[in-house]
């Protein structure tokens, strides 16, 4: 047992990351029945949808789950009530400011946590009265923080100033990478990618299995003038840096994104033309697996990791 164990009501001190158009009821009921903490992405779901997803999510797992809720999408007053409604208690707020819902979810008997890319930010937070922080590292897919400080320098950073319990995010998808955000401070991670490369991730199969052949380098975090998001390198990918070399403004950067581009990629499965959001450490996810089999990996590297540390000790 530990401050996001005992936080949350979990067995395992893992989280799923909220990823829009991944993050349904089948993967966050999933998450949580095997001992971690499962998020439903809100982000790209309209208000009735969320809510059917909470109430599905409800009847798979009797076990505590959460929402993401980023504040930067539209409805946010809806949804938030959607989420009071249907007796969610864990928030995860994320690219917005925590003042503005932390207290009324406080009030509501939610805990609250809140996704930084910094140590400015994570104080912030804190200040706002959030029950934990998510510091997620540059190497994270989906939108990131511009500051482009790597994991496993944010951690410590942030654990220097802040007191409440401490999230890791960004890279971490194996035993051993949950055990050396430990050592650095965290008190649990957050997982994205491996979870995205789920078989009950809500992603199209096109996705998926894109995912377990990404290599090194095959990532960039690119549009950091509108919001900085990690993808896949494609034809969209290579149509934005051919844009790039004419030095664009910011509004021809969102006429050629347009809309709904991320749910073509990753939800519709083109991986010509969509948003192929994914971390770094694809380059380590060589194989689509079921939930209940990444925890048990996930467990059992982690707990050699610890023993070989031990072992190798001077």
């Amino acid at each position: 047992m530990n401050r996001v164990t005992q936080l949350f009501g979990i067995k395992y001190p893992i989280i799923q990351g909220g990823m829009i158009w991944n993050s349904g009821y089948k993967l966050a009921s999933a998450v949580s029945n095997s001992g971690g903490l499962g998020l439903i992405g809100a982000g790209s779901m309209y208000p009735d949808v969320l809510r059917e997803h909470i109430q599905k999510c409800k009847l798979a797992t009797d076990k505590p789950f959460g929402v993401n809720v980023p504040m930067l999408y539209p409805n946010i007053e809806e949804i938030i009530n959607i989420i009071v409604k249907e007796g969610v208690k864990i928030v995860f707020t994320s690219a917005g400011n925590p003042k503005t819902w932390t207290s009324y979810l406080k009030e509501r008997g939610i805990t609250v946590a809140h996704v930084v890319s910094s140590s400015k930010f994570a104080l912030k937070a804190q200040e706002a009265g959030v029950h934990a922080v998510v510091a997620e590292g540059f190497e994270a897919g989906g939108h990131n923080g511009r500051e482009e400080t790597t994991t496993f320098t944010l951690i410590p950073m942030v654990k220097e100033q802040i007191q409440i319990p401490l999230i890791a995010a960004g890279g971490i998808a194996t035993g051993s990478g949950m055990l050396a955000a430990m050592v650095l401070g965290a008190d649990a991670v957050q997982m994205g990618s491996r979870f995205a490369a789920s078989f009950e991730s809500s992603a199209h199969d096109n996705f998926k299995n894109t995912i377990v052949d990404v290599k090194e380098g095959d990532t960039q975090l690119t549009l950091k003038e509108l919001a900085p998001v990690r993808l896949i390198k494609n034809k969209f990918y290579n149509d934005l840096q051919d844009l790039y070399a004419k030095c664009p403004t910011p509004d021809e950067l969102k006429s050629l994104l347009g809309r709904a581009r991320a749910k073509r990629g990753m939800f519709e499965g083109d991986l010509i033309e969509g948003e192929l959001e994914i971390g770094q450490i694809a380059g380590l996810i060589h194989e689509i697996k079921s939930v209940n089999d990444i925890f048990t990996n996930i467990i059992s590297e982690f707990e050699f990791a610890k023993k070989q540390i031990l072992e190798n000790s001077f």
